[in-house]
Formats: structure tokens, sequence, C-alpha cells
């Protein structure tokens, strides 16, 4: 016991490099030196002296001085990060005291690879920020259009490019381009408007927002240029809008958002002068778009928004050059495939509406019905209107209460013309052969409509009776209506027949073909209709008869008169003979 209470010097060799004792030596107890040194053995090794003479301190001044250094790395580090603008300092990562190794000099090295590191991909990150352009509404962009430089402009285009008009109509496209330049395609996003809203919203887009003495001036110059020259802008303008409408299909289709992509050309400026010219030069439309319709890359449903806001532009200038286009290469869509879409049915009935709806509509176009020669509502489209307006019930939809609305005034339109004239005789025949079968189609209302105008053939031509007779037993059941139809309303629609001679031919045919069809081997159902036939041809002939000899008695009676008053009165020359003669020539016919 005693020797364990007794002081011991040490036997550890004194450190004559690091630390300089002068002879002294450490008393320690030797029994607490040991237990202290078996608890912080595992800690402890790792700080021993390379001899093995003692234990270094828990902090010395290496360490400390290293970690000095380090922070004063990354001070600088971090100092040099703010001079250049970064605010986020979190960005840079830090290493903690737990992941630190135990060699300073790693610690320091891969931190400062990783501040660099840090500071590249930021610097790879930052961009530098440009200015906004202030956003410019197409109304702003308008108002800054001058109509006197305007007007300045188009006269040195004129003199310059003297001879050249298709030159000077794309040089009038360039200024408008570049005043529309600053409006970005958010601003005008025509896809959008064009199939979201009603014909009568787009009719004036972009129009509206020029001012009157700019449209003035434009339409003025637009006035006298040719045609050709007219033709190739229209077909230029049409090609941007359609390259344009492209491209935002296409960007939808890859993007979730479908936003409208910007376009390098002013698209306000596009549409605007196609407008200008179409309501200036109606006509132009004509001629294009036959050519139009015969090129696969202006046909199809997504084109037709397109189409039908031309055919507005074409209406402001000319109301019957509208009917004319729509008749023509409108409504044929409805005998396609597409014309059972509801969405395609509702723009063509918009289209229509529209031109009917307007002030004179129908004076107008009654008077226009033949344009330079050409029909506004050709039979055909006469053909396809009744089809629409009369389907069968099954197949009615809510189009077809809109197409009953404005049937009246095409039906009118359609059969609108000089009485007797030679294309008028023409028409008769043309309907005619297709009235008649669609009075023979089971559908009730259609054929009550297609008989009252089978009837009005048969007012215009007298060649429509022997027509008739060459398909009268093919079209029994038509013709049995139209039989019906005139010995009912014999009193109004005889004095209408353009030759009742004519008439009473056709009747004397239709009874021998009665009579042999009767005697033949027909069904039951044919035998019924026969009968119905020869019952009316009897009635229609006994209605004849009795007229000519009406005809004949007041003609006699006439004469007689006349007689007797040329012997009682000497003065013949008060009786007006050629007028007498005259009036039997034209009762001929009776």
């Amino acid at each position: 016991m005693e020797e364990d209470k007794s002081f011991s010097l040490a036997s550890e060799p004194i450190n004559r490099v690091e630390d300089n004792n002068h002879g002294w030596q450490k008393v320690t107890y030797a029994k607490k030196q040991r237990k202290t040194q078996n608890k912080k053995a595992v800690s402890d090794s790792s700080r021993a002296l390379p001899n093995g003479s003692g234990i270094l301190p828990e902090k010395t001044g290496v360490f400390k001085g290293l970690e000095k250094h380090a922070e004063e790395r990354r001070r600088k580090l971090e100092a040099q990060r703010a001079a250049a603008v970064y605010d986020d300092e979190d960005e840079i990562p830090r290493r903690s005291k737990i992941n630190r190794g135990g060699d300073e000099d790693d610690e320091d090295v891969s931190s400062d690879a990783d501040v660099k590191n840090n500071v590249a991909e930021v610097n790879k990150k930052e961009k530098t920020k440009k200015a906004k352009k202030p956003k410019v509404t197409v109304a702003e962009a308008a108002a800054k259009i001058d109509a006197d430089d305007l007007a300045a402009f188009l006269s040195s285009v004129s003199e310059s490019y003297e001879g050249q008009q298709d030159i000077q109509l794309m040089r009038f496209a360039d200024y408008f381009g570049r005043a529309f330049s600053a409006v970005s395609a958010s601003q005008f996003p025509w896809l959008k408007l064009f199939r979201e809203s009603p014909v009568a919203k787009i009719a004036d887009v972009p129009v509206s927002y020029i001012s009157e003495s700019v449209y003035k001036t434009s339409v003025d110059w637009i006035n006298h240029r040719s045609y050709e020259a007219l033709g190739t802008i229209v077909i230029w303008s049409l090609d941007g809008i359609l390259a344009d409408l492209a491209s935002q299909q296409l960007g939808s289709k890859g993007s979730k958002k479908g936003g409208q992509p910007a376009s390098s050309k002013s698209q306000v400026a596009i549409f605007l002068v196609l407008a200008m010219v179409l309501r200036r030069k109606p006509d132009v439309l004509i001629t294009v778009l036959p050519k139009l319709s015969e090129n696969a890359k202006y046909q199809g449903q997504d084109k037709l928004p397109v189409i039908a806001w031309m055919i507005l532009q074409a209406c402001q200038g000319d109301l019957a050059v509208g009917l004319y286009l729509w008749a023509h290469h409108v409504l044929p869509i409805l005998g396609g495939k597409s014309g059972s879409n509801p969405q395609t049915r509702d723009l063509v009935l918009q289209i229509v509406e529209r031109i009917v709806g307007a002030p004179k509509a129908r004076s107008i176009l009654v008077s226009n019905a033949v344009r330079k020669g050409e029909r506004l509502i050709p039979p055909v489209a006469l053909d396809l209107l009744l089809h629409v307006t009369f389907p069968a019930s099954s197949a009615r939809v809510k189009a077809t209460e809109r197409f009953e609305v404005i049937y009246p005034l095409l039906k009118e339109v359609a059969l609108a013309g000089s009485a007797g004239s030679k294309a008028m005789k023409q028409v008769a025949l043309q309907i005619q052969s297709f009235t008649v079968k669609a009075a023979g189609e089971g559908n009730p209302a259609l054929a009550e409509e297609a008989t009252n105008i089978f009837i009005w053939c048969l007012s215009q031509n007298p060649d429509c009776y022997k027509q008739w007779d060459k398909i009268y037993v093919d079209n029994i059941e038509a013709s049995v209506a139209a039989l019906r139809k005139l010995a009912e309303g014999w009193k109004e629609l005889s004095s209408k027949q353009s030759s009742l001679q004519a008439l009473g031919e056709t009747l004397k045919s239709f009874r021998q073909k009665n009579e042999k069809a009767l005697g033949g081997d027909v069904d039951v159902h044919h035998q019924a209709i026969y009968k119905d036939a020869d019952k009316y041809c009897k009635a229609l002939s006994g209605r004849l008869s009795s007229g000519h000899a009406c005809v004949k008695a007041m003609f006699f009676t006439i004469a007689v008169l006349a007689v007797g008053a040329a012997v009682v009165s000497p003065n013949l020359d008060t009786w007006d003979w050629n007028k007498l003669s005259v009036y039997f020539n034209t009762h001929q016919s009776f």
C-alpha cells in the first residue's frame, strides 16, 4: 500500500526537440497515470509522438493555424461571390466538422474544389437579365399609322416600280408589316379568336383597328391595281396565314400549354392587307377560289374558318359576291363527309345568315340573281338546300330549323330570272331533273316542296312537258303528285303554264301509257298508282277541253259583233284590226 502512495519520477524520456524543460522531470502518480492511459488508449493513440515519449495536448497551435487558414480561404471565396452579385450563398455547401477527416490538408483541397465547382455551376445558370420590351397592342400600333405618310409612301412606290404591280403590292404589305412589327403574337391570337368567336365578331378584324382615313387611302390605291396582281397578293397572304396556322398546330401538339408561338411576320399586317383587297375588289376571290379548290393544301376542316373570314370580307364589298362564294364553295361541304360535323354546319349557316340578314339583302340578291352569266345559287346548290331543309323526320337536327328560316329567300334567288329567256329555260330543265327525283324519295315534306318547284319548271319552258313525258314511267309516283297538284290548283296554275297545248299533248301520252301499264303485268301497288294518274289525267283533259270550247265561243261572239259593227258603221278606221289580229293569234294555243 505504501508503494502505491509513494511518488515516482516519470521514466519517459524528455522531448528535447519540441519542449526544453531545463532538466526538470514531471512527477506523477504511476497507478493513476496507468488508469488514465487505459481509458484513453484508443483516442490518444493517434496523437502519440513518433518516439512514444508522451501525449500531445488536445488542441495544438498547428491545428488552430490550419483551421484559421481554411476559414480565411472560405471567407475570401464568399467575398468573391458577393462581389459577383450572387445573393444565394446557400448554393455553396459547407463541410461540417463531423464529416471533417483527420487530414486537414486534404480537407482544404476538397473544400476549395467544391467551392470552385459550385461557383462554376452558378455562373452557368445565371443569365444576364434583359430589359423587357413594353407590350404593344394592335390598337396602339394602328393609331400610329399616319394617312399622309402612307399616301406619300404609296405615291413613291408607284413611281419607283411603275409597271410592276406585284412588287408595289408587296411593298404595300411591307409598310403595314413595319407598322405592326412590335405587336406580338399574344396580342393578336387570331386562331383562338376565329375558332371560339362567332363570325359577326371576326368580320371586322383587324380592319376595325385602323382609322377611316388610312382605310380610304389604302382601298383607293388598291382600286387601281390589276386583278392579276391582286390575285397574287391574295394567294401570298393566304399562304402566310396557313403557314402560321400549321406552326401553331404543331406547337400545340408538342406542348401541353399549346401557346401561340412568335411569328417572323406580322400576322396583323397580312390579315389587314388581305381584308382591304377583298373588300375593294371582291371579284378577285371568285377567280382565286376555284384554283384553291383544286389544291389539297387549301382543303380541310381547319382551314374553313379562314375561308369563312375571307368570304365575309368580300361580302363587305359586294353582298352578291358573298352569296355566290357561299353557294359555290361553302355549301357543297355539307354534301361531303364533314357535313355531318355540327361545328361545320354551324359555321356554314353563320356565313349565309349574315349575308341574308344584311340591310336590303333581298332586293340586292334577287336583282343580282344572275351575275356575269352565272347564277348566285346554281341548280345543284338548290338541290342540296332542298335536302338539308327538308330532311326525313328522323334526320332532323338543330341546324334544320335555321335552314328553314333562310330557305324561302334562297329559293327565291335560285328561281329568279327573266321568264322565257333562253338561260331561264335551260335552268328550268336542270331543276326539273332533280326535283322529280326528290319528289319520289318517300319524304312527305320534301316531296311537297319538290313538286311545287317541278310545276314552276313547267311554267318556264314548254320543253319541260316533253322531258316529263320521257321520265313519266320511271318516276310515276312523282308524276302522280304533280298531276294531283295541277288538278287541285287548276284555277291558279292554268294561267301560269308556258303552253296549254303542250300540256294537252302530254296528257294524251300519259293516258296511253297508263292504259298500257294497267293492261300489263304490274303489281297491285303500281296498279293503284297508275289508276290515280289516269284519274287526274282525265280531269285535266276535261278542263282543257271545256276551256277550249269557251274560248271558241268567245271568239265566235267577237267575230259576229265585229262584222255587225262593220256593217252598221261605215267608218272602219276607228277599229284597230291589228290589235284584234294579235289577240286572236295569242290564243291559238288554246
